[in-house]
């Protein structure tokens, strides 16, 4: 039985068979032609039983394993490996189908290698998870045929494993080494005029091109005969808290992503930023009431703290409370903090109903509400019209782009900061207002 489920008939066979039979038929016209169908049956068969022997002789002929990462990173590129040995003396055709988690939805996987007799060889291919959760793998098929391909014998390894999908932690990775180094503001991440000084002493040392003359020591220059400068650093230990609307709102998808599941990397990315430039980096979630609460700490395990309870964040998609999350805030933040809130308002009506709460948190912290471009309405203000109805939509589409930017000019008003992203830059001008704000010492 096992032999059976096993074994494959290629199409090659089958090709083969239906020459023969074609041959039989026409021999019923052309005489001489049945003795040339019975010798191409022979050999038809003959290759049929020689094929089998040679690949179900070696019981071990192949050894396939798949290499996993211990998590997938949600909106990225995930590898995957699996590691190929022949151990046949001679080569095989090899066809790789893998069972992918059913989140993925293939369902024409395939991967085919020639591998040479004794070769080991490395096949990787990537997956990218729109999705927080467990994506189970089932077994990975691996099926070798000889050169004559009338058969294939069927190989199943690794049993089904679980991975976790995780918030974007691969993002981390990017912006980590910047931050340590003090380099963010280059390779194009970051643009700002940095406004006078924090007044976080740090150093004297001694004059170079490029430094800001007007930090000149001049009693140190005096003692060492050459110019000496103060040094300062932006100040430390700031609370950095990542404010994540769970609502109705937040459920628009983009590329895949929902618009929480961009502010979840988000989060993730700019608490590792701010704990990189010494802050204390905290989070909560909220919609009907305030959950998953990290308070903001600079501690060795808060990264990891923070990435479980983003990886646990669930959600119905309710509609938000901003009273409950104003009462929350004060009850619970009581020292001055950076607050970053990931929501988003498509009407300057829809942000007036939650500007009275707005207000009431920016007059105790430093808000900044970040709020998302609908790109769908830029392609369709930039699509030529050709019709009155195209006319009238895409008249549409620039009234709901204008009042975005309106809504901006309403938080300026009441000295609310705000970010206007699209869910691709959110990650990069998040960092970027948050690396503004801390060299003009706004906290």
């Amino acid at each position: 039985m096992k032999f059976i489920k096993r074994l494959y008939i290629e199409n090659r066979f089958y090709y083969g068979a239906v020459g023969v039979v074609l041959l039989f038929l026409l021999s019923f016209i052309v005489e001489p032609l049945f003795s040339i169908a019975q010798l191409a049956l022979f050999i038809l068969l003959s290759f049929f039983v020689l094929d089998i022997l040679i690949l179900f002789f070696v019981r071990r002929g192949l050894i396939a394993q798949r290499e996993l990462p211990d998590k997938f990173s949600n909106g990225d590129q995930n590898p995957i490996y699996i590691r190929l040995e022949n151990h046949y003396t001679f080569p095989v055709n090899v066809m790789v189908i893998d069972e992918i988690p059913e989140q993925f939805q293939i369902r024409n996987f395939k991967i085919k290698r020639k591998l040479k007799p004794s070769e080991i060889s490395t096949v990787k291919y990537e997956l990218r998870p729109t999705e927080r959760g467990e994506y189970h793998f089932g077994k990975l098929n691996v099926y070798a045929s000889s050169f004559m391909g009338l058969v294939s014998k069927r190989y199943i390894f690794s049993d089904k494993t679980m991975i976790p999908t995780y918030p974007a932690f691969l993002q981390l990775k990017k912006y980590d080494l910047l931050a340590i180094s003090n380099n963010l503001h280059m390779y194009g991440i970051k643009k700002i005029r940095r406004i006078g000084h924090t007044m976080e002493f740090e150093q004297i040392k001694e004059y170079v091109q490029g430094d800001d003359i007007r930090t000149v020591n001049w009693k140190a220059t005096a003692k060492k005969n050459q110019l000496m400068v103060n040094q300062y650093q932006d100040e430390k230990s700031q609370p950095v808290y990542s404010v994540i609307d769970k609502g109705r709102v937040m459920k628009m998808p983009f590329d895949g992503l929902s618009l929480l599941d961009y502010a979840i990397n988000s989060s993730l990315v700019i608490s590792s930023v701010a704990l990189r430039k010494q802050d204390k980096a905290g989070m909560f979630t909220f919609s009907k009431k305030v959950e998953n609460i990290v308070v903001a700490e600079r501690r060795n395990s808060q990264m990891n703290l923070i990435l479980e309870t983003l990886y646990n964040i669930e959600t119905d998609f309710f509609e938000s409370d901003f009273n409950r999350l104003y009462v929350d805030i004060k009850t619970n933040i009581r020292q001055r903090s950076l607050v970053f809130l990931y929501t988003n308002f498509e009407t300057l009506d829809a942000l007036h109903r939650q500007l009275p709460y707005l207000k009431a948190i920016a007059k105790h912290h430093l808000l900044v509400v970040i709020f998302f471009k609908n790109t769908e309405l830029d392609s369709l203000i930039n699509k030529k019209a050709d019709s009155i109805q195209e006319v009238y939509d895409k008249v549409i589409a620039e009234k709901f782009a204008f009042e975005k930017r309106l809504i901006v000019n309403e938080l300026k008003k009441y000295g609310i900061y705000s970010i206007l992203t699209t869910p691709q830059d959110l990650t990069i001008d998040t960092i970027n207002k948050y690396l503004e704000i801390k060299a003009r010492g706004l906290i």
